[in-house]
C-alpha cells in the first residue's frame, strides 16, 4: 500500500499558508510533505511565489513529517553547489526527514538571469553533472570540478547531514525516465502511468522509490470546483512541450482559451464525491507507486483536510 502525502502549492500560496497547510496535513493523517520550487507561478491569478529554502526552514520546525521538493531545478537559476548547500542545510534542519526532489526546469523560472534556455537533451545533460557535484559535496569533502557545464573550486559544506541527501529524479518522457532510472535515488512523475514505473525499474531504478503527485479540488458545489480549476489551474492541461519553454505568467494566460471548462470537468477530480478521488489516488497504487501526494486547489484548505481526514484516507488505508 502507498504512502500517502499532502503537495504544498508554492505557486498559490504565500509562507505562513504553507506552514498551516503542513500542520493541517499532519493532523489529518498524511505522512509526508511534497512542496514544489518556483520563481513564477505558472499565471498571475495563482499569485505567489515564495522562497522554497526559506519556506522549508519554517516547516522543520513546524511539523515533524517527512518533505521533498517536487521539484528544484539545480542547473540554470541557482547552480548546484549553491543548490547542495541549500539541501544538506535543509537535512540537517529536519533530522535527514528530506530528500531532494530534481528536475530539467522550466523557462518560467530558470531563464530569468537571461541565459539561453538550452534544448531538453542538453538540459538533461545538465542536470546529471549537476546531481554529480551534489553528492560528491554531500560527503563533506572538498570539491573541484572542471565539466562539461559546470565549473566548481576548492568548494567543501561543513553542514552535512549524516547520511547523503536522496536525490529523486523527475521524468515525464523515456528520456528523462531512463536518466532517473540511472542515476537517481528515486523516480517522480504526475501520471499514473505503469509502464514509466516499469522502464524506470527495468532500466536500473529497481526497489527504488518511486513518488507520484496529482491535484483536485474539494468542494460541496462541483461546478464552483470546476471554476476553480479552470481559473487557477488550467495551464496542467496544456498540450506538449509548452510547459518547459514558455517564459512568463502572461505567455500561459495567452493559452487559457486552449482549456475549457469543459476539459477541467473531464480530467479533474472536483467536488465531494469520495470515491471519484479515492479512485484517483489508487489509480497511482495500482500502477505501483510508493508514494502519492494530492494538493487542494483553491482557497478550502480546511475543508479538504476533514474530507480527506474523515472519508478519503480512510478508504485508501483499507484497499
Amino acid at each position: 500500500m502507498p504512502e500517502y502525502g499532502y503537495f504544498l502549492s508554492c505557486e498559490e500560496f504565500g509562507p505562513a499558508d504553507l506552514v498551516e497547510q503542513a500542520r493541517m496535513a499532519e493532523q489529518a493523517g498524511f505522512r509526508s510533505l511534497w512542496i514544489s520550487d518556483h520563481y513564477h507561478p505558472w499565471n498571475d491569478a495563482q499569485g505567489q511565489s515564495p522562497f522554497v529554502w526559506s519556506v522549508l526552514g519554517a516547516l522543520s520546525e513546524a511539523v515533524s513529517l517527512p518533505v521533498e521538493t517536487a521539484v528544484t531545478c539545480p542547473t540554470v537559476r541557482t547552480h548546484p553547489a549553491v543548490v547542495a548547500q541549500a539541501a544538506a542545510t535543509t537535512a540537517v534542519m529536519t533530522e535527514g526527514r528530506f530528500r531532494l526532489g530534481v528536475g530539467s526546469g522550466e523557462a518560467l523560472n530558470e531563464h530569468i538571469l537571461g541565459h539561453v534556455w538550452p534544448p531538453a537533451h542538453i538540459r538533461l545533460e545538465m542536470l546529471e553533472e549537476s546531481i554529480q557535484i551534489m553528492r560528491r559535496l554531500f560527503t563533506g569533502e572538498e570539491v573541484n570540478h572542471h565539466g562539461t557545464h559546470y565549473t566548481v573550486e576548492n568548494a567543501r559544506l561543513y553542514t552535512v547531514p549524516d547520511q547523503p541527501v536522496p536525490i529523486d529524479i523527475s521524468g515525464f518522457g523515456p528520456a528523462a525516465t531512463s536518466l532517473a532510472a540511472r542515476v537517481g535515488d528515486g523516480y517522480i512523475t504526475m501520471t499514473p502511468d505503469e509502464s514509466m514505473v516499469t522502464q524506470f525499474r527495468k532500466g536500473g531504478g529497481g526497489a527504488k522509490l518511486v513518488s507520484g503527485g496529482t491535484k483536485v479540488c474539494w468542494g460541496t458545489d462541483r461546478e464552483e470546483a470546476v471554476r476553480t480549476v479552470h481559473r487557477l489551474w488550467g495551464n496542467q492541461f496544456l498540450p506538449g512541450e509548452m510547459a518547459q519553454i514558455l517564459p512568463s505568467p502572461s505567455h500561459f494566460e495567452q493559452l487559457q482559451p486552449l482549456v475549457t471548462e469543459e476539459t477541467v470537468r473531464e480530467k479533474a477530480v472536483c467536488g465531494d464525491d469520495v470515491d471519484e478521488h479515492v479512485a484517483a489516488l489508487s489509480a497511482f497504487a495500482d500502477a505501483g507507486f510508493d508514494r502519492v501526494y494530492v494538493n487542494q486547489i483553491g482557497p478550502d484548505q480546511r475543508g479538504f483536510f476533514d474530507f480527506y481526514r474523515t472519508k478519503v484516507l480512510p478508504q485508501l488505508q483499507q484497499t
